[in-house]
Formats: structure tokens, sequence, C-alpha cells
């Protein structure tokens, strides 16, 4: 309990340098832009920031990838000097509010247009924030999944201890409460690495973000683009694998009066719009919660410095409130970190189940 304050107080201070960087309009205005500030937080970026003391920015940069025209070009994020210079053509615009992105430029550093007045972008292939996390989460996973391996391996008819305790302890627990429950042991053998690897990759992400230092405090469940991906990996998955039960169902569903399904057919179309809507409704759940516990971490830590604008005093006054709102925040995304990857990975296996299960079996319904 201990570590965990400590780690949420230095989380808290973090945010603290960062909150008095600022913008241009906000060194005239001597006030702090809380949508700029929050949102530039939870968002992708070409580097990865670690703190801002004064006009100073400390970051580590992270490769440009740019395909124009045919022409490759591979630079560090460095060489835009924070997007405030040009480099090879190319400019950051954006942040803040606006998502960051890179657009061409020419030798003055005037964005090109095209004929219809819209940015000219090159392919961007570039490895982000986002990207870079997520390889070093999955070099951290391999890599301690190789080192419980052995741990097993020297172990043998022992009893575990350490981090295989630990990892045993989360393998069994998805076997035994989420898979094995919905379906049963033939297609647990079968889709049990699946649905593992995504808990697992989930949870550790989680972790990671809450971890206010690098390798941590990237924001890679509340990036859609990441959540879509295991989304879409899931409904593939679920698509390939359902029997002919479960597209009989779909398009001559059981129990519904012949008109609904041939005459005026409602109930395939509905049917068939559900096969979408349940890998979307997986990829918005965990967008949307692990981005709403960072904004309002945030959002109560921008309130010391809004009202300390307006009075020192009331300032100090408001910091009182708002560390003892953001701990509290702080801890309970300790637990939604958990229950979001099992979430997930419940309702990845529940689709997974209703597409595979045999003619005359239960049928689960969706919760």
């Amino acid at each position: 309990m201990r570590f965990k304050l400590f780690v949420i107080m230095i989380s808290l201070l973090s945010f603290m340098p960062k909150a008095f960087s600022s913008t241009g309009s906000e060194e005239e205005t001597g006030k702090v832009d809380a949508g700029n500030l929050i949102i530039g937080h939870i968002t992708d970026s070409y580097s990865w920031h670690i703190l801002s003391v004064g006009d100073k920015h400390v970051s580590i940069p992270l490769p440009v990838i740019l395909i124009n025209d045919g022409k490759l070009d591979v630079f560090m994020s460095s060489k835009f000097h924070h997007g405030e210079e040009a480099y090879k053509g190319y400019k950051i615009v954006g942040g803040g509010v606006k998502k960051e992105h890179i657009v061409c430029v020419d030798a003055e550093g005037n964005v090109l247009q095209d004929a219809e007045g819209k940015e000219v972008t090159p392919i961007d292939l570039s490895i982000t924030k986002t990207a870079a996390s997520i390889i070093i989460s999955t070099i951290m996973l391999i890599i301690i999944f190789m080192v419980v391996r052995k741990s097993c391996l020297r172990s043998k008819g022992k009893a575990p201890k350490g981090l295989q305790s630990l990892i045993e302890m989360l393998v069994l627990f998805i076997r035994d409460q989420i898979v094995l429950p919905i379906m049963d042991e033939k297609r647990t053998d079968k889709y049990l690495p699946y649905i593992l690897t995504v808990f697992m990759f989930i949870f550790f992400c989680n972790v990671m973000g809450l971890i206010p230092f690098f390798p941590g405090g990237a924001n890679v469940t509340g990036n859609i683009a990441v959540t879509g991906v295991l989304a879409v990996i899931t409904f593939l998955i679920t698509t390939f694998s359902g029997n002919k039960h479960y597209w009989k169902d779909i398009f001559n569903t059981p129990g519904v009066p012949w008109i609904l399904k041939y005459g005026l057919p409602i109930m395939p179309v509905v049917e068939v719009l559900g096969m979408f809507t349940k890998p979307f409704v997986l990829m918005i759940r965990l967008f949307a919660n692990m981005t709403a516990g960072h904004i309002v971490i945030l959002g109560f830590i921008t309130l010391i410095f809004i009202f300390g604008n307006m009075s020192p005093m009331l300032g100090y006054s408001v910091s009182v409130v708002s560390i003892i709102f953001s701990v509290f925040i702080s801890l309970l995304e300790c637990l939604v970190a958990f229950i979001q990857a099992y979430v997930f990975s419940m309702l990845s296996a529940l689709y997974i189940a209703m597409a595979t299960e045999t003619h005359g079996g239960e049928h689960h319904q969706e919760a």
C-alpha cells in the first residue's frame, strides 16, 4: 500500500511541472488551458515526453517513418524541435485538443494544400508513443513468460514462488473463471491461448499506463485504434469460427414468425447488425473507461492551477481537495485496469462460445 501511494504521489507531482509549461497564448495571459493540457496528456505523440521545467522540455525522440511521392524518409522526431521547425519538407502540426500529425510544407514552412484546399500529408508509418509502448510492453511480457517458463521447468513438482506464483494464479483464473464456465473443455484448449493473450496484454498495458515515469505513462488502451484492432481480431475469430448452427440462427432465427424472417426480414438484419455491434461495444467500452480515468485525474489537478490563477490562497485550498480525490481515483484506476481486461476477455470468450456451440447446447446470452 505504501508503494502504491508513493507511485500515485510521484504521478501527481509529475503532472505539475507539465501544467506550468505553457503555450505562447498561455504565457501572454498567465492562464492554464485545461483542455489542451488534458488532451495533450492522453493523446498520441511523436516523442515520449518526460517532464517540463519552464520553457525547457525533456523528451525521448522516436523514429519518424514517412512515404511521400514514392520516397521513403526516416529520421528522429527531435529534428522537428518539439514541432517548432520543419525538416525535409515536413512539419508537425496540431497538439492539444487537435491531434498531432505531420504535413508537407514548402521551403518557407507553409503547409502545402491540394486542389481541394486540404493539407498534403505523407503516408505516416512512424513509431509514435503508443506504438513504442506496445513494443516495450510486448517485449516485457515475452521476457516475463520466458522467465516463468524456466522457473516452472526448474521447480517442477514444487510449489510455485514469486513471479511464477502470480502468473500461474492469473492463468488459472482466466481458464477456470472465464473460459471453462462458458466453453467446454475441447473449445477451452483451442481458444484459451487467445483469451489469455488478450487479457495479459490489456492488463499489462493498463498497469503500465498508471506508472508516471518512463517506460510507463502511455495511454495505450485509451487509444481507440488499439482497442479497435483488438475488437476486430475477436470479430474475425468469431466470424470464421462460427459453425452452421451459428449462421442458421442469424438468418433463420428459431421461434420467430416467418413474416419477420422472409416477408419483412427484420430479424436477419438485426442479427447481422448484432455481429458488428458486439466488437464495436468491446472497442468503445475499453477505450472510454481507460480514457475517462486519466481525464478525471488530470481534471482535478488542473483545478489547482485554474483556481490558483484567481487567488494563490484559493489555489492552496483547492489543492487539498484535488489531491485527495486524485489519489482516490488513482487507486480506483488500479482496480479498473484489472476489471477492463477481465470484461474484454470474458465477452470475447462469450462471443466465440456463442458462435461455436453445438446444436442443442446451452445458448449463452450477452450480459
